[in-house]
Formats: C-alpha cells, structure tokens, sequence
C-alpha cells in the first residue's frame, strides 16, 4: 500500500469513527481490525495537520487567469469548476453562484 493510499485509508477510517459519535474504544471494538492505539495516532497526526476535517467546506481550488476579464454589459467571466464550465454575465446572483460552485467542487 502506498503511502497515498494509507492516508486516504485513515481519513475514511477517521471520517467514519468522527461520524459515529463513539468513544475511540466503542468504534475499535466494532472495528476489530483496527487498534484503538492506531486510531489514536491518525486522530494526533491529522489534529496537527488539520488534513481531516469532515463537512469543511473551505477548499483552495487552482485558478488559471487566461486573459483579463470584467463583467461589463455584454461581457461574460468563465468559472471553470473541474471539467465543468460556468459562463457568469452581469446581474447573475452571487449566492446561486456560490451554491454551484459547492456542489461542483464536491462531485469534480
């Protein structure tokens, strides 16, 4: 297993024991592969990288600026969301954006 794979393994593992609402015990002993000793170290490890935070919903997303774009009349701004694309004109509503964005960051 690469190391990669490992951290994606314990944030599941520590999404789910988080999820539970149990005591480290509790959620290790349904658990039975996993060492409550070995929980207790991801738990320490990711609480000093905050790399694990379930329902976090800030996320820095790379921005590429291709050319200088304003929002004039006639004008359109192109949010590019993964492999989704979104055309922005004057007058759009910045909460309805917001929203999208969201929901294409969680699927993309």
């Amino acid at each position: 297993m690469t190391k990669a794979e490992r951290q994606a393994l314990w944030e599941t593992r520590i999404a789910e024991y988080k999820k539970s609402g149990q005591s480290v015990r509790e959620w290790c002993a349904i658990h039975k592969d996993i060492n409550p000793k070995q929980l207790w170290y991801w738990l320490r490890k990711y609480k000093d990288q905050d790399a694990v935070s379930p329902g976090k919903s800030d996320r820095w997303l790379p921005v590429k600026i291709t050319e200088q774009a304003s929002i004039e009349k006639g004008h359109a701004l192109l949010v590019n969301v993964g492999p989704a694309s979104i055309e922005v004109r004057p007058g759009f509503d910045p909460a309805l954006l917001a929203q999208v964005v969201r929901v294409l960051v969680a699927i993309c």
